[in-house]
């Protein structure tokens, strides 16, 4: 009851009686989304709260939403079109306010996801059996498009301090790269461990990559949700050096819950990268995408940023709910997160293996999250759970929680 009281006050303090209208409650399960859609298919139960894939239980952007709507009231063809300048520049407009990041429109290119943009730059920058450095935990599609692609994985392990921060070893992985190194994938803010990597390690990093002619793909697709004091720095935009060294892949998916209008944007400053890869863009045809997704990717960069202000206040907020649970529950450990809305728990102590804390969570909880394993060995004990939800439903999972830890 206790706990109860505690989850209740911060609730009704940060979101009054009714809740943010923004952040309100929408019923899913009656759509085909991916994360409802296949509770059957991947926890064996309609039943569990579904807290895994990384889209949001929460509204698209209104602006996007009324952009869609009036191009489909006004112009009725829809037809083949290629994404407009206007809205290459809505995007470079944000990159630079946001991010410090000047980029250039002839730097930019569509692609329908950043997956699917690894791929292309992995086959576009290396060839089979070269090696490619991957950081372990991960999102783990970076496991797989290096496999997939017939080329080797260069396993590095992200480890703890003694604060619970997670590090890289920049003199261990200097020792990991041999004359087959071609590439380095990197995940900033990274995904599921929710750092944002500093200046000084993205620096030791970057200088690195250039020592031993080492491209950097790197995955910013979370570099909008981002909590103070902590500011995302594009790695590309440290120096020339390494804006001439790196493929930067972004996207508005993650920032303004649009993932499915399946847009993205490859940024390669460098002319001969950016030849390298256009060769390859151009052999599998993925083609300028859709009407539609060109209106809602250009209204989210123009008009969104009200509403992501106030997303990150509502993300952030979730935060201290989840801090607050786990210092009643100290069996589950919980660093914040530096961005993401990704919270990344800890469950050591509580002596399950990988198998049964996945069950513990799914029969006894009745929770869909992400198993940590599936991010690589190092996410063994782990798991991650998606707080991009309203404050409610998050609270009713950890009081689901509460009861089966109880039991």
């Amino acid at each position: 009851m206790k706990q109860k009281s505690i989850l209740g006050l911060i609730r009704c303090t940060l979101y009054g009686k009714n809740g943010m209208d923004e952040f309100r409650f929408i019923e899913r399960s009656g759509s085909n989304a991916e994360k409802y859609t296949l509770r059957q298919r991947l926890f064996g139960t309609e039943t569990v709260q579904p807290m895994w894939v990384a889209d949001m239980d929460i509204a698209t952007p209104e602006c996007v939403i009324h952009a869609v709507q009036e191009r489909l009231l006004h112009h009725p063809i829809l037809g083949y079109e290629i994404m407009s300048d206007s809205a290459y520049e809505a995007q470079i407009g944000w990159m630079r306010e946001h991010h410090g990041f000047e980029i250039k429109r002839e730097w930019l290119s569509y692609f329908p996801s950043v997956v699917a943009s690894i791929g292309c730059a992995i086959r576009a920058l290396s060839e089979e059996g070269d090696e490619v450095i991957v950081m372990d935990p991960v999102y783990p599609p970076f496991y797989s498009m290096v496999r997939d692609n017939n080329r080797h994985l260069i396993l590095h392990p992200l480890k703890q301090d003694d604060e619970g921060i997670y590090r890289f070893d920049i003199n261990a992985l200097a020792s990991q790269i041999t004359p087959k190194t071609k590439l380095l994938l990197l995940c900033s803010p990274h995904n599921p461990i929710g750092r944002v990597w500093s200046r000084d390690e993205l620096n030791a990093l970057g200088a690195l990559c250039l020592e031993h002619n080492i491209r950097i793909i790197s995955d910013e697709i979370h570099s909008d949700i981002v909590f103070e004091p902590h500011r995302h720095l594009p790695i590309a935009a440290l120096s020339e050096e390494l804006l001439e060294n790196t493929i930067t892949l972004l996207g508005p998916g993650k920032t303004f819950n649009m993932a499915g209008f399946s847009i993205s944007t490859v940024c390669i400053p460098s002319e001969t990268l950016r030849e390298a890869y256009d060769k390859e863009r151009h052999r599998v045809h993925f083609g300028d995408g859709a009407v539609l997704s060109h209106v809602a990717f250009e209204a989210a960069y123009t008009a969104g940023k009200s509403w992501h202000t106030k997303l990150v206040e509502h993300l952030s907020a979730n935060i201290k709910i989840i801090e607050t649970w786990c210092e009643a529950h100290p069996r589950i450990k919980f660093r914040p997160p530096e961005a993401t809305y990704l919270a990344w728990l800890d469950c050591k102590s509580l002596g399950l293996g990988d198998r049964e804390l996945r069950e513990f969570f799914v029969c006894k909880a009745g929770l869909g999250l992400s198993p940590g394993l599936s991010f690589g060995k190092e996410g063994s004990g782990f798991m991650r759970l998606n707080f991009a939800v309203p404050a409610f439903v998050l609270t009713e999972a950890l009081d689901r929680l509460d009861r089966a830890l109880n039991d």
